[in-house]
């Protein structure tokens, strides 16, 4: 079905899905060289330039494009998405000799393939999951380029390349920022699945190469409340503080109630008493930092149960990914301040065009869709090989910002930070950079293996380290350090213990009517809508 009968313009926004499994490291190229990196060939507004910005010749020559969507069943509104951006693209451009024909890959994908290749197309647009992606790979022609839209950098090469961010460019994004921002140390809490643990393996490679510490790795199932509460009560230490909170104010009532205090003694103690029985917990969490690797939902959630369990963002600054693009996660009290790596601004020109004709405002895959159209266009403009176009190691500048495709199948996108300030808006606080003169990433996607979790590396929490009691009762009333699964050696216990001593040499106090307050557990129902049984 050839593009003028999709001249009715259809599209909603769509999320990407993929599974990740081991694939050959298959490439595709024709002389790349990134040594010869220069400024980014700007692919906007339906408009393909060559490298010296000129506007290659059109030919007679009849060309073709295949397409492969699902533009059926239940990922329709994402193939539509992509099919509206497509064909205004390939309209803009008004070829008469280019045909761009349509292929659905919700039912029998292979057929779709096999139907898409047998009218010898020069390029394939598509298609959109993984597994498809697999079989278009080792199906095609190697000379047969096709942009995709997997972020499973299993699935590409041999022609076969994507359109699709990478996480892992988004995870070292943001780990970069941490550093510059000078975190110490920082937990992971990552959805458990394959892709989840292939960004977390990401995140600790990257922690190793900008030099910050990783002090844990939690993984929790998507969307499982009670796994979210689970893993960020692990995650917050909340067993071990919160015994080491009921510990200290054991110590501090049995020594009001049972020994001989000055009144400055009495005073002091009674004052520490009053202020760690206003928490549940006691001691800081050996991090400073968290980094959010699920998507939007299970990030709020997360952060909700981390601020039950004693540990805000004033505690441990929070940190994110590029899946809280599109999300209304900048409206969340709770994330205000956070940090996360995002595309930058989709083109307003593009935007405008797109929900003039839809509605709604285009998602990523529909950008992406609309730059895989100018690509395709201006390799068949061009009088490079497709392999030299395509492959253009300085790169483009289309709707979503500066990336470059990879001859392995995987590509680069620049990323910029962006600020939550929890009232529904953004602030960017660096912006993305505009060409690869100068590297941008150092991960290699398909060299990632998923990393395994650990727990928190901390010396645990010991009470005394936290009150202040006289020196001579210090040998009566020591206390055990808690926290489970310690990965640390145990701090020494402090030598030089501040000892409070009457200003005046008057008696003893001894209060007989002393109540020691009572050691109760806040019974809280609910937080953020989650409801927690306790």
């Amino acid at each position: 079905m050839y593009m003028n009968k999709f001249l009715k313009f259809l599209g909603l926004i769509g999320l990407l899905a993929g599974c990740a499994t081991t694939a050959p490291d298959g490439t595709w190229s024709d002389g790349y060289d990134t040594t010869q990196v220069g400024q980014p060939i700007n692919m906007q507004y339906g408009r393909p330039m060559d490298e010296y910005g000129t506007l290659a010749p059109d030919d007679a020559t009849p060309h073709r494009i295949a397409v492969l969507l699902p533009t059926s069943g239940k990922n329709s509104q994402i193939g539509k998405s992509i099919q509206t951006s497509i064909t205004t693209a390939a309209l803009e451009h008004n070829m008469p000799n280019l045909s761009v024909a349509f292929y659905d890959t919700a039912g029998d994908a292979t057929t779709a393939i096999r139907d898409a290749l047998a009218t010898n197309p020069e390029i394939i647009i598509g298609p959109v999951f993984a597994e498809n992606a697999r079989i278009l790979r080792d199906t095609k022609p190697e000379d047969i380029p096709a942009l995709s839209f997997t972020s499973d950098a299993t699935a590409v090469g041999n022609g076969v390349m994507t359109m699709a961010l990478m996480p892992t460019n988004s995870v070292e994004t943001i780990v970069s920022q941490m550093s510059a921002d000078g975190v110490k140390s920082f937990i992971i809490l990552s959805p458990n699945t394959t892709s989840g643990k292939l960004m977390a393996a990401a995140a600790t490679n990257a922690a190793d190469i900008y030099n910050v510490p990783v002090g844990g790795l939690f993984y929790y199932d998507e969307g499982n409340a009670n796994s979210i509460k689970d893993t960020s009560k692990a995650a917050s230490m909340n067993t071990a503080r919160a015994a080491a909170n009921t510990r200290a104010r054991e110590i501090l009532s049995d020594i009001l109630s049972n020994e001989r205090l000055t009144a400055l003694e009495y005073s002091n103690l009674n004052m520490q008493l009053e202020k760690i029985s206003r928490t549940d917990t006691l001691g800081p969490v050996p991090y400073d930092a968290i980094l959010f690797l699920g998507n939007a939902d299970d990030t709020k959630k997360l952060a909700s149960f981390m601020r039950y369990y004693g540990v805000s963002s004033r505690d441990a600054a929070h940190y994110g990914t590029a899946m809280w693009d599109g999300t209304d996660i900048a409206g969340d009290l709770t994330l205000t301040g956070a940090k996360y790596a995002s595309l930058p601004t989709t083109s307003e020109t593009f935007s405008t065009t797109y929900t003039s004709v839809t509605g709604n405002a285009p998602s990523r895959l529909a950008t992406f869709g609309y730059d895989a159209t100018n690509m395709a266009i201006g390799m068949l403009k061009s009088d490079k090989s497709d392999a030299a176009y395509l492959l253009d190691p300085s790169g483009y500048i289309g709707t979503d910002g500066l990336f470059r495709l990879k001859p392995n199948g995987d590509n680069e996108r620049a990323l910029r930070i962006v600020k939550l300030n929890g009232d529904g808006t953004t602030t960017d606080i660096k912006t993305a950079p505009t060409n690869f003169i100068r590297p941008i990433y150092n991960i290699e996607p398909r060299r990632i293996t998923p990393a395994e979790p650990f727990n928190l590396k901390t010396r645990g929490i010991n009470p005394n380290d936290y009150i202040r009691i006289p020196e001579r009762l210090m040998e009566k009333y020591k206390s055990q350090t808690y926290g489970a699964n310690m990965t640390a050696e145990p701090a020494p216990q402090p030598t030089n213990v501040v000892t409070v001593v009457p200003t005046d040499e008057s008696a003893p106090v001894r209060i007989s009517e002393y109540t020691p307050v009572k050691l109760e557990s806040v019974n809280r129902k609910y937080i953020d809508e989650i409801e927690i049984e306790e």
